[in-house]
């Protein structure tokens, strides 16, 4: 099984990425699939997650600007993050949890989004 995070970079204030998560291994469409972030000298974060039953969720902090999509053609899911902030610089990192056992998770490698002001 392999998460592969990416769609980082670096970006002004103001503009948008979208960072895709896409798996191997698994089916994403039977997990719960999150997004985190650790900044630096932060702890991980989280930011929104999609749940396998169709609800998504986000933090207070990226609400009405973050959107998490799911592309199950491509088993994939999306962070499109617009309006981003300085402090929205860190590394993102999406999880996969299994919706039936809770101790099957599994974590990509991270991609770095950095803001510049």
């Amino acid at each position: 099984v392999q998460l592969q995070a990416s769609g980082g970079g670096l970006v002004q204030a103001g503009g948008s990425l979208r960072l895709s998560c896409t798996a191997s291994g698994i089916s994403l469409s039977s997990y719960h699939v999150g997004w985190y972030r650790q900044g630096p000298g932060n702890q991980r974060e989280w930011v929104g997650a999609t749940t396998a039953y169709g609800p998504t969720n986000y933090s207070d902090s990226v609400k009405g600007r973050f959107t998490i999509t799911r592309d199950d053609a491509r088993n994939t899911v999306h962070l499109q993050m617009n309006s981003l902030k300085p402090e929205d610089t860190a590394v993102y990192f999406c999880n996969a949890l299994y919706r039936i056992d809770s101790n099957r998770s599994y974590w990509g490698q991270g991609t770095q989004v950095t803001v510049s002001s």
